[in-house]
């Protein structure tokens, strides 16, 4: 693993030698030759941070790579360093010959890069300047990922360096046919596609991220049931607080994978009130089975859980609009300053109602 320094800040890179395939010796000096196929090292790195595992040390140094056997007089491809993106990209351009011009996003992908600005426009001229790309082609033609069009301003691309920028398309797989097309996309091409398939890839990391908060609502009902339940022994407290606790870890999972699975049955175009809507069958399926999760029967309890329950998948449905495609990074703002003032509210009336009924049974 490489170290590079960018400011003040060291950033660590991914060792990529394993897919260097030679050194090419051009006037600017080396550019590394990239292999198209995916090594075991590879897939194994693209699994680990599906599983939100080493996911925020996955870049790649930014710079200018080859494939193929590139000329003066071809392509050049520009796409985020995030190694996961590299690498989606790369195996799609097998038995091409074109120039990648990979810019330093963070580590983070084309599209979000775009939308935390750092795929822009500064970006784009700072790495053609660096690596003296106006003497490498002579095309004067950037091809950027349609998704970067939001952090990219191109009249201003043009305007500093005279290289016309054109709009590849939205998926990797089409690239060879853009290229054969002249640089045309078609209408299918521009379609951003957020199928089922698509939603559940993100579910994984999604659902470990957010299991980092089920240990607070086991410590909330290790708590409450400590004052509610002093004549019982510490493991029992512990056995019961782990029962309850488990409609919680089933709301997780509903806000991390049935909403983001069944996005498009589940009623109203707000991400917000999808999770209500779960939130609160999930709360009547909880109050018909309380028995079975220990609870008592008393309206306060009942009234605590809803609160609570809704509020996570609220929450987390709330969180998937900013990796979906339906909502822009405006109506996620808007949403989310709307939100999540009343999600906070309700949750913390549901915890005091939750340790006054404790208070009550003792």
């Amino acid at each position: 693993m490489g170290l590079k320094k960018d400011s003040s800040t060291e950033i660590k890179y991914r060792n990529i030698e394993h897919l260097v395939e030679e050194n090419l010796e051009l006037p600017i000096g080396k550019i590394k030759k990239i292999s198209t196929s995916l090594t075991k090292k590879d897939i194994l790195g693209g699994a680990l941070i599906r599983l939100n595992i080493n996911r925020n040390n996955y870049a790649i140094e930014p710079g200018l790579y080859a494939i193929g056997n590139p000329d003066e007089n071809s392509p050049v491809l520009v796409s985020a360093n995030y190694k996961f993106t590299f690498d989606k990209l790369r195996v799609k351009l097998a038995n091409l010959s074109l120039w990648l011009l990979i810019i330093d996003t963070k580590g983070i992908n084309v599209w979000c890069a775009a939308g935390k600005g750092t795929f822009s426009s500064q970006e784009i001229l700072k790495r053609m300047r660096q690596t003296k790309l106006d003497t490498v082609v002579k095309n004067k033609i950037l091809i950027l990922p349609q998704l970067a069009a939001p952090g990219v301003s191109a009249h201003i691309i043009t305007k500093y360096t005279g290289f016309k920028v054109i709009y590849g398309p939205v998926a990797a797989v089409d690239i060879k046919e853009f290229l054969q097309n002249g640089y045309e996309a078609t209408p299918d091409m521009r379609k951003v596609k957020f199928n089922i398939l698509d939603r559940a890839a993100l579910t994984p990391v999604e659902t470990i991220q957010k299991m980092k908060y089920f240990p607070i609502v086991a410590l909330l009902f290790l708590l409450v049931n400590f004052i509610s339940n002093h004549n019982l022994s510490f493991l029992e407290i512990l056995n019961l607080s782990m029962i309850n606790s488990i409609p919680y870890l089933i709301a997780i999972l509903l806000g991390t994978v049935l909403i983001p699975i069944f996005l498009p049955i589940i009623p109203f175009n707000s991400f917000a009130l999808k999770g209500v809507v779960v939130g609160l069958i999930w709360s009547v399926i909880t109050i018909y089975f309380s028995s079975t999760f220990l609870y008592g029967d008393s309206l306060i309890i009942m009234v605590s859980n809803t609160l609570l329950l809704t509020s996570i998948t609220t929450y987390l449905g709330l969180n998937f609009t900013g990796s979906s495609t339906y909502t822009s990074f405006s109506g996620v703002l808007k949403e989310t300053i709307r939100v999540m003032p009343i999600v906070i509210i309700a949750s913390v009336i549901g915890v005091i109602l939750m340790i006054v009924s404790s208070l009550t049974t003792f």
